[in-house]
């Protein structure tokens, strides 16, 4: 057994080399400048990030209800819900992150009350500005911008989130892009974010988003309540580094691989209930898996066959989009 940055590490849980995540998607460069700069998290929000579903989120919840459940005929199966806290001030760790439905997902799973806050792209939730109002007006983001300032401005989100009672909601991943049934690299900024709030952590699996049809099934599993000391686990000697040290980098790589340790086998495991047979109708399938999500390359495995012109591909990789200086997980392709 080898020492590690905050005591002993079993070589056998030693993670394997760490792959880089995919290139993004969709440029933001654009859409910061006609907003006169990326404005971030707190900053964009102008005020506190409720805990109490407000009226409008209420009635706005039933009506995606009913398009999804109802009109889109999804249906998916929930795992675990006895195991939810009964108050809030928690932060949410979900993988694997696929496609535009995930955030969905997470909320299906979730009670209404205290309102969940996706620390997300705002690139990708934003287009044209009443969609950026709209969002804005009802809540639930927390725009995250590539090339931004650091991740000082997220974890203050995060502070603020959990400190009303709400749920912080992260994909780490940060991107759609990346095979179904197992979960992609993560980046360290959920891991970070985690450290320096020092709240509980829910974990939270999901297959079946890649590919969306009238009548598809997803599956979705909640895992039991979770620490950083039990994550980390006896290794760890329960001291924090110094923020922005090199030893909360190592620190936070630790738990990622934690992070990823527990969503990955679980994620594989629900994954085939989610896999129709291939005579299976897939209605509108092309049509639904894009609705909210711009085309672009999503590193599939060479069976899937939904992909995107080539000139889209084109204009739509060369940056990523997510956080600054791997500073979140973000739901990267949400239009």
């Amino acid at each position: 057994m080898t020492a590690g940055p905050a005591g002993p590490v079993d070589p056998a849980r030693r993670p394997s080399k760490r792959r880089r995540p995919p290139p993004g998607r969709i440029a933001p460069e654009a859409l910061a400048r006609e907003r006169g700069g990326a404005i971030e998290g707190l900053d964009w929000l102008g005020r506190p990030p409720e805990a109490k579903a407000g009226l409008l989120v209420r009635f706005l919840a039933i009506v995606a209800r009913i398009v999804l459940f109802g009109l889109f005929r999804f249906h998916v199966t929930i795992e675990g819900r006895e195991l939810i806290p009964r108050t809030g001030g928690y932060i949410v760790i979900a993988a694997a992150h696929r496609g535009w439905m995930d955030p969905f997902v997470v909320l299906d799973a979730l009670p209404l009350e205290p309102r969940v806050w996706f620390l997300g792209s705002g690139p990708s939730a934003f287009g044209p500005r009443w969609r950026e109002a709209l969002i804005h007006r009802v809540g639930g983001l927390l725009p995250v911008w590539r090339g931004g300032i650091g991740v000082e401005k997220h974890v203050a989100a995060a502070r603020a989130v959990v400190a009303n009672g709400a749920i912080l909601a992260q994909m780490p991943e940060g991107t759609v892009s990346g095979p179904a049934g197992t979960i992609g690299p993560f980046r360290i900024g959920a891991a970070l974010i985690a450290l320096r709030t020092g709240v509980p952590l829910l974990l939270v699996a999901m297959a079946g988003t890649e590919e969306l049809y009238v009548g598809r099934r997803m599956a979705a599993r909640i895992l039991p309540p979770t620490t950083l000391a039990e994550l980390l686990g006896p290794g760890w000697d329960g001291r924090l580094p110094a923020e922005g040290s090199r030893d909360e980098l190592d620190l936070a790589r630790r738990l990622t691989d934690r992070f990823a340790e527990r969503l990955g086998p679980v994620v594989e495991e629900l994954h085939p209930r989610t896999i129709d047979p291939p005579d299976h109708p897939r209605r509108l399938r092309e049509r639904l898996t894009w609705l909210l999500i711009r085309k672009g390359r999503l590193d599939r495995d060479a069976s899937a066959d939904i992909t995107a012109p080539a000139e889209t591909v084109a204009a739509t990789q060369p940056v990523e989009t997510d956080a600054p200086v791997e500073a979140t997980g973000s739901s990267d392709d949400r239009a």
